[in-house]
């Protein structure tokens, strides 16, 4: 009887499927991101002054061969600012993904996986969560902490949190109908095994599509929440900060605004492409053949 049903899992359980080379558009997309990823560590060392010196040159200097970004209205580099802007928004979009695809994913498989009462306690909290506007429930949760790089991505985290969850409710249901589950129970395996050995696997390709997407979000809402803010403390440098703190002198000095904002319109785009090539390679249904 075991083997037979050893035989019928081995059977049932779908099989890996040939990936996908991305499309090179893709690939440039991740290697952008991958330089993001290098600049967000090895900024502060690279960056040709300190990010918060004063008077490193005359005010709202022009670009030129020394400040190539030019400089902001208290004579800071605007280069090194940049440079060490990009760790914030990388930190705040990996730390806020990470923390919502977590507290998401776990949510979700209990929801999916007992149902019942839990499920109907679990979907009525995401219910709430999705019923209060997202800045708003972010905004509301730096209220309670307090302003940061840490709290905000706390508070992109829980925001986000709902789509984790009800991603991964569905397609647990979905995954519960199949025969493999019937004959691992069968066969004398527990809760915990079902979902390391069938439910996790089974589920990661929509979890990975998701969490790529959400990296862009959680960064553009950081963005939004500095430029209010509720980022990194002052002089630190982040985008949000920077484009808020330029606005008044869009008109006399155009130089402040622009490389902060296109240097992080590159980034989210990055992401978004990335996370569509990343969708292609996992989801069959998206490309022929």
């Amino acid at each position: 009887m075991t083997t037979e049903l050893t035989e019928t899992i081995a059977n049932t359980v779908p099989k890996a499927r040939k990936r996908r080379r991305p499309s090179v558009v893709g690939g440039i997309a991740f290697g952008v991101l991958a330089l993001f990823v290098v600049l967000a560590v090895v900024g502060p060392w690279v960056a040709p002054y300190p990010p918060t010196q004063l008077a490193v040159g005359a005010r709202l200097l022009g670009p030129t061969p020394q400040f190539l970004f030019g400089t902001d209205a208290l004579g800071r580099d605007q280069l090194s600012r940049v440079l060490v802007a990009i760790g914030p928004a990388v930190a705040a979009a990996v730390m806020a993904t990470i923390f919502s695809l977590v507290v998401g994913t776990a949510l979700g498989l209990i929801a999916g996986f007992w149902g019942g009462r839990i499920d109907g306690l679990i979907s009525r909290v995401v219910d709430f969560l999705f019923a209060i506007p997202e800045y708003l429930l972010a905004i509301l949760v730096l209220a309670i902490l307090g302003r940061g790089l840490a709290n905000a991505a706390v508070a992109i985290g829980i925001v986000f949190i709902p789509r984790f969850a009800r991603t991964v409710r569905s397609a647990t249901q979905e995954v519960m109908t199949r025969n493999y589950i019937s004959a691992a129970r069968l066969s004398g395996h527990g809760n915990a095994w079902i979902i390391l050995r069938h439910v996790l696997p089974n589920i990661a390709s929509p979890l990975i599509v998701i969490a790529a997407i959400n990296l862009s979000m959680s960064s553009g809402a950081y963005a939004a929440l500095s430029f209010l803010g509720f980022g990194v403390r002052p002089p630190q440098p982040d985008f949000g900060s920077m484009i808020s703190d330029s606005l008044q002198y869009i008109g006399s000095a155009p130089w402040l605004v622009a490389p902060p904002a296109i240097v992080f319109v590159i980034f989210i785009l990055a992401i978004n492409i990335a996370g569509d090539a990343l969708r292609d390679l996992l989801d069959p249904k998206t490309v022929n053949g």
